[in-house]
């Protein structure tokens, strides 16, 4: 079991993922963590899968999208009383592997998000996505108002009062997106990274996320927070500093930190 000061789970948001979901969800559940998986409406064996593993399911009639499977999985955690959620997708390219390290860092660091950014192998990630990513994280910091590394991963650490922002109105990959800029403006959060590997070769199914598509809104969503807050040219200032990482041993080491402005 993974020491920990605070009560948290797993939640794993998964569609059609009958191929690797079994050994994710098994794999965390081997380090004594509780988890949550929230099923968006797969037609294949997915939900039957995981029903006959000891984890709390939820299930959409019809896919909802990510953001609708990610706000069911937080209710869901704060109704059963968890302090934190670590959130990882269902399709194999996250590793339960990475879990203490992330949790260390969470109480290392209480009031920060902590982000498991794929900074490591980067040479495996394609070069369109790797720059989509780079423009994501150029963006979504500056809506921040704090520099953040990897802002596209999935696998993350949500404080309680992270999760508490499940009624923002996002959806789809957006949601995700919102998290982090809210809670950095309106809950004061930081934002941590801890270097994870980007898993790129395998038998991973294909991507949920449509480039085109999703990145626009995510775009669009980002342009407007930035807007919304003001502060515009002090915002990017802030945001353009190195983000804070915590090292692959689980020892602090800022390069620099910066706190959210108001």
């Amino acid at each position: 079991m993974i020491a920990s000061t605070a009560r948290w789970c797993v939640l794993i948001p998964c569609l059609n993922e009958e191929e690797a979901i079994q050994s994710v969800v098994q794999s965390v559940l081997a380090l004594g963590a509780k988890v949550i998986v929230v099923d968006d409406g797969s037609n294949d064996r997915t939900p039957e899968i995981v029903a006959a593993m000891p984890v709390t399911l939820l299930r959409h009639a019809q896919r909802r999208g990510k953001g609708e499977a990610l706000r069911c999985g937080f209710r869901e955690a704060l109704r059963q009383g968890f302090d934190a959620v670590l959130t990882m997708d269902g399709d194999g390219q996250h590793l339960a592997a990475d879990i203490p390290r992330i949790v260390a860092a969470a109480a290392g660091h209480p009031e920060h998000i902590v982000i498991g950014a794929r900074l490591l192998d980067r040479d495996q990630q394609p070069k369109g996505r790797r720059r989509a990513n780079a423009v994501a994280d150029w963006g979504i910091s500056w809506a921040c108002a704090q520099p953040v590394a990897d802002t596209q991963s999935g696998q993350r650490w949500y404080p309680r009062r992270a999760m508490e922002l499940v009624d923002l109105p996002a959806e789809h990959f957006v949601f995700e997106a919102a998290i982090l800029i809210a809670a950095s403006r309106e809950k004061k959060l930081g934002v941590v990274a801890v270097p994870i590997a980007s898993r790129y070769h395998g038998t991973f199914r294909r991507s949920h996320f449509a480039p085109v598509r999703d990145v626009t809104r995510i775009t669009t969503y980002t342009i407007g927070r930035v807007i919304h807050y003001g502060n515009i040219v002090k915002s990017y200032r802030r945001s353009r500093a190195q983000p804070l990482v915590v090292d692959q041993i689980g020892a602090s080491a800022p390069l620099t930190t910066l706190a959210p402005v108001p």
